[in-house]
């Protein structure tokens, strides 16, 4: 790491302190930068991800993606393309040295007018690509990412120009080695937009039952040729995804509201309780009761510390 790097680094964990102040995810004063603290290293937890830069600027993170780890810290920044279910787990962070982060959303429309604006070359439409990538970060972008988290010292000028860092954050990731990927998801009628649009769908219908053949006609593609790019985008099958989502739905369901199991398990489109009751273990590790009640503890836990 270049002193240069360093130094803003150091400058970015100093912001992320002052304006997170306590463990958790901190929205800011600008819609699309959220912080990031942690002084412990996490259980292994699940969420869906939005299309997102995630910068770390102290400690260690891996992600996984269906079977696929992402391992990422201070010299890396982690690019998520489409909304994903992914589970992931602080790996290094102390009470001395928290980990703190940083993650910028952004949209598909945000990277087309990029493309457009400063006139990149765009290649052709290619084989989906995957919907998460790990880059090396380099001066400029953490030049572009100070700029835009020191505007929250200055509140009155976020409108005029968290705008133009964050085209100039994307720009970066564009111009990065796989910046290619994040072209083609806004591209129209390209493989990978066409797999985003399926994403949705199955985001919107999640309840539903699932028919590839509907899916495919969507996206005008075979069936084949449906399961072939959605699992390159998304390392895994359409069933799969759906899955993962019923499930995590689930989970909140259970955890923000007095409702048994078995209803929790239809309302998320599961039609035998049982089965949903074996894959919620599968994935979570617990039973749906056992893991619930397992979570409120260790979140008084944490509350009472």
């Amino acid at each position: 790491m270049t002193d240069s790097n360093y130094k803003n680094q150091m400058e970015l964990a100093t912001i992320i302190e002052t304006y997170s102040g306590q463990d958790g995810a901190h929205a800011t004063a600008i819609p699309s930068l959220f912080f990031l603290r942690r002084s412990q290293v996490t259980e292994l937890t699940h969420s869906i991800y939005k299309p997102r830069i995630c910068i770390i600027v102290q400690g260690a993170k891996e992600v996984f993606l269906a079977q696929e780890r992402f391992r990422y810290g201070p010299r890396d920044y982690l690019v998520v393309s489409v909304d994903l279910p992914v589970s992931g787990q602080v790996t290094e962070a102390s009470p001395e040295v928290p980990y703190l982060a940083l993650h910028l959303e952004f949209t598909p429309s945000q990277i087309l007018e990029v493309i457009n604006d400063f006139k990149i070359q765009v290649g052709k439409n290619e084989n989906a690509k995957r919907g998460m990538f790990v880059s090396p970060i380099e001066s400029p972008m953490l030049d572009a990412l100070i700029r835009l988290a020191r505007l929250l010292d200055n509140p009155n000028d976020i409108p005029a120009l968290a705008p133009l860092y964050t085209k100039e954050i994307l720009y970066r990731v564009l111009q990065g080695p796989h910046g290619g990927s994040l072209e083609q998801i806004a591209i129209e009628r390209s493989s990978t937009h066409l797999i985003k649009d399926i994403i949705e769908q199955i985001m919107n219908n999640y309840d539903r039952s699932l028919r590839i053949e509907e899916l495919a006609e969507i996206a005008n593609m075979s069936v084949s040729s449906l399961h072939r790019h959605f699992k390159e985008v998304t390392a895994m099958s359409p069933i799969q995804f759906q899955k993962q989502l019923r499930l995590q739905k689930a989970r909140q369901l259970l955890l923000s509201e007095s409702t048994d199991a078995a209803d929790v398990a239809f309302r998320v489109g599961y039609e035998s309780p049982s089965q949903f009751s074996r894959e919620y273990s599968r994935m979570f590790g617990f039973p749906p009761i056992e893991d619930i009640k397992r979570l409120r503890e260790n979140y008084e836990e944490t509350i009472n510390a």
